[in-house]
């Protein structure tokens, strides 16, 4: 079986981020290995945990999501 491709949520409303792992934990071939409530803690915790794929809210508290995906696509 191939690896699980790993995910990292990034959106400031606790109870859209349970959902989506929810959501996400029913299929097999993918696992939330973290998640953010801001920018500044997801950039950190993209740098530490390397995720595959990162799901990022285009409106956080502190910073735009378009923003941030420039920022994380350049580690």
């Amino acid at each position: 079986m191939d690896q699980k491709k790993s995910i990292l949520i990034i959106d400031d409303h606790p109870l859209f981020r349970e959902g989506l792992k929810t959501i996400i934990a029913r299929d097999k071939r993918f696992e939330v290995i973290g998640e953010a409530g801001n920018g500044r803690e997801g950039l950190r915790m993209v740098r530490e945990l390397k995720p595959d794929l990162v799901l990022v809210d285009i409106s956080l508290p502190d910073q735009n999501g378009i923003e941030l995906t420039r920022e994380i696509r350049t580690l």
